[in-house]
C-alpha cells in the first residue's frame, strides 16, 4: 500500500512533542460565553496534524476521534495551551493524544480536554505510506502504548459491530 520505501527510521515520544497556545477571541466564543466547542477541535486536530508531522516527516491526515472529553469550559482572554505527541504507531497510521488546558497568569495549567486522534501517514503519492517505529523510553510510553492497544482494539470492535 502506497509508495515503496526503506523501512523509516525510528522517532521517539518526544521528537513529536507539539505545544500551541491560542487567545480565546470573541469570534471562538458560543452562546454562552464560553469556548466554541467546535473550536477547540479544530485547534485539537491542528496540533494533532503537526505531532504526526512531526513523527513521520510528512504529511498525515485524521481518521478518527477517540475519546473526546470536555473537562472544564474556556472563557474571554483564557490562553489556550494545546500539548500534542504519538502514543502509537501501527503500520500505517499512528495514535497522537492530545491534552488541552487553560494557562494562568502564574503558569500554572488547569486541563480542559484530552483527546486521541487516530491519523494516517501520507506518501507522495497521496495514499497511505509506512510509519516510523516509535521508541518508548520510559515506563509512563509504556502504559500509553498499551492503552493505545486496548483503545485500537476497542475501534476495531466497535467497526466491526457498525457503532
Amino acid at each position: 500500500m502506497g509508495e515503496n520505501r526503506q523501512e523509516p527510521a525510528a522517532r521517539k515520544v518526544s521528537d513529536s512533542m507539539t505545544e500551541q497556545f491560542h487567545m480565546v477571541m470573541h469570534e471562538h466564543i458560543n452562546g454562552i460565553n464560553r469556548l466554541f466547542g467546535g473550536q477547540l477541535l479544530a485547534w485539537i486536530d491542528e496540533t494533532a496534524g503537526i505531532a504526526a508531522k512531526r513523527h513521520c516527516g510528512r504529511d498525515a491526515t485524521t481518521v478518527a476521534v477517540d475519546n473526546l472529553h470536555f473537562k472544564s469550559g474556556a472563557y474571554l482572554n483564557d490562553l489556550v495551551v494545546l500539548v500534542g505527541r504519538v502514543t502509537y504507531v501501527g503500520n500505517t497510521s499512528l495514535e497522537v493524544r492530545v491534552d488541552s488546558y487553560i494557562e494562568q497568569n502564574d503558569g500554572t495549567r488547569h486541563p480542559i480536554n484530552r483527546a486521541y486522534f487516530v491519523m494516517v501517514c501520507m506518501g507522495d503519492d497521496d495514499r497511505p505510506t509506512k510509519v516510523p517505529p516509535l521508541l518508548l523510553e520510559n515506563e509512563g510510553e509504556e502504559m500509553e502504548w498499551e492503552n493505545a492497544k486496548k483503545r485500537r482494539e476497542l475501534r476495531m470492535m466497535r467497526k466491526k459491530e457498525g457503532f
